[in-house]
């Protein structure tokens, strides 16, 4: 074999490898990036997109009058909707995206031994809930200061974690879902309170209701089954998953 051959036949084999490699490493890339996708953002979402579902924007300290409206109890029987959780007094429940702790402060009253975590990541709602139990002298309210990755709930602590109308805005559900099965106790459960995506009737911004199918979606691909489906509040799912 003279020299110029054997130069070629080296030339072709590391052309070869390089095409090898890139192919194996290529799932890999695909892998790391498949989370999350991006796009054109909707009027009131980011531009990032989980299982096909665009995350919307979040609310707000502007909107916590709408929070604490006094229509509120009619639109959506919040009381209803904390009688079917089925709490005992010793319950520890974790309100994440508390906002102006209007679960959170009506939770507390129905678990007197137990606890109520309000997880929050904005400042002006964590000074709200503060100051709001502050006025209602109310000791077994702990607030949280959450992330956007994690709500920073101890480990194995909770029986209950509860977001209402709050799911849809997570920046990073999966990790905020990974950090949730870690506060679990190994019986604890999820509820998703979300207004009702399948009904276009709702005069609600599209991108704040979420059907039953993609929030199971979501939620089995993260390690957690559907346990309950409440369809008996007026505009919203009550939803509780368990973990697998």
């Amino acid at each position: 074999m003279n020299k110029r051959l054997k130069i070629l036949i080296f030339l072709l084999a590391i052309l070869s490898y390089g095409c090898n490699s890139s192919k194996n490493d290529q799932p890999l890339r695909i892998k790391n990036k498949s989370t999350y996708t991006f796009g054109n953002a909707s009027p009131d979402g980011i531009g990032k997109f989980y299982l096909g579902r665009e995350i919307s924007q979040v609310m707000g300290s502007g909107g916590a009058a709408w929070l604490e409206r006094d229509s509120r109890q009619q639109e959506e029987n919040a009381e209803m909707a904390i009688e079917k959780m089925n709490l005992s007094k010793e319950s520890v429940v974790a309100d994440v995206g508390a906002g102006t702790g209007y679960y959170s402060f009506k939770i507390a009253k129905e678990v007197t031994a137990g606890k109520v975590y309000a997880v929050e990541i904005q400042d002006d709602f964590i000074r709200y809930l503060n100051d709001r139990k502050k006025a209602l002298n109310t000791t077994n309210v702990e607030l949280i200061k959450g992330t956007s990755r994690s709500t920073n709930l101890p480990e194995n602590s909770v029986d209950l974690v509860m977001m209402a109308d709050v799911y849809h805005e997570l920046e990073y559900p999966v990790e905020t879902l990974q950090s949730i099965k870690k506060a679990l106790k190994p019986t604890g459960k999820v509820l998703l309170l979300e207004y009702r995506g399948e009904d276009s009737s709702l005069p609600i911004k599209p991108l704040h209701k979420t059907t039953i199918k993609q929030l199971n979606r979501e939620m089995e691909a993260n390690g957690f089954k559907l346990f309950y489906d409440g369809e008996f509040l007026p505009i919203q799912h009550f939803l509780i998953y368990k973990k697998r």
